[in-house]
């Protein structure tokens, strides 16, 4: 009795010191995780390029949804779910920080972009000034933007038309879409013969097809930049959604943004 009761604590102690290593390796802190982002849609394929790469790299989940900025500010107000927030406007973002509903400390400009004017197939490219007939360049078409009041895209799209003197004469003829990668597929489909979205969704859109073709580009200075703030959301509690947005800003990542058609901010 007494030999089978040492041999039973010796066994013990021997699993003991095997198991414990390991459970201090794993610190319940370092569990896998999943988080929420909430993104501009014009992210889509290049967030979902990282995160499939971060989450091989981490073993933690990221479910991205994605939005034009304005409804994805709204549902944060609302109390949506969400652990990261990545916007196309600065405006949007300084809305979320004034509410308090950002983690300040946490947020940082990540990417720029730059506005241009797409056009249905392969078309010959136009200098856009205020010398450009944009309305005798339309006909009888439509000129496709995101929504115009709210979006990112479509804001900076009227500024940059107005700037040079072109919103009066085509504002009849503008189809707004709910996001940018929306006003994007009415030029794609054919609904509509032009459209004004970002450099990154016009390569996006090569991607799947080459059926986009961008004939102009926007001058820098008729319209805002245009940044994209990122931040950790205050009702977050989750570690992982700060890594992530840290690894953001890392070379691999900026690779990846660069080949979309991004600026990289540092």
């Amino acid at each position: 009795m007494t030999v089978f009761t040492r041999r039973s604590a010796l066994s013990a102690a021997l699993l003991a010191s095997l198991v414990l290593p390991a459970s201090l390796a794993m610190p319940a802190d370092a569990q896998a995780e999943e988080i929420t982002v909430f993104a501009a849609a014009s992210l889509k394929n290049a967030l979902d390029t990282i995160a499939a790469d971060w989450q091989a790299e981490t073993g933690n989940k990221v479910v991205i949804s994605y939005e034009s900025t304005a409804k994805l500010a709204k549902q944060i107000e609302q109390g949506a779910p969400a652990d990261l927030f990545i916007s196309a406007s600065k405006k949007w973002m300084d809305t979320l920080s004034d509410e308090n509903l950002i983690n300040k400390d946490s947020r940082k400009d990540i990417l720029g972009n730059t506005l241009v004017l797409v056009a249905a197939g392969k078309t010959t490219p136009v200098e856009i000034s205020r010398d450009l007939d944009l309305k005798a360049l339309l006909g009888d078409g439509k000129l496709s933007m995101a929504t115009v009041d709210s979006v990112p895209a479509g804001e900076y799209g009227k500024e940059a038309l107005e700037s040079l003197g072109l919103w009066p004469s085509i504002e009849a003829n503008v189809a707004q879409s709910d996001n940018v990668r929306a006003a994007l597929a009415l030029v794609a489909t054919g609904e509509a013969p032009y459209g004004i979205v970002y450099a990154s969704d016009a390569i996006a859109d090569d991607e799947s097809g080459d059926k986009v073709g961008v004939i102009g580009t926007f001058p820098s200075d008729s319209h805002k930049p245009i940044v994209y703030p990122a931040a950790v959301l205050a009702a977050s509690t989750k570690p992982a959604a700060q890594s992530f947005l840290e690894a953001l800003s890392s070379d691999a990542s900026a690779a990846v943004f660069t080949a979309q058609g991004f600026t990289v901010l540092k």
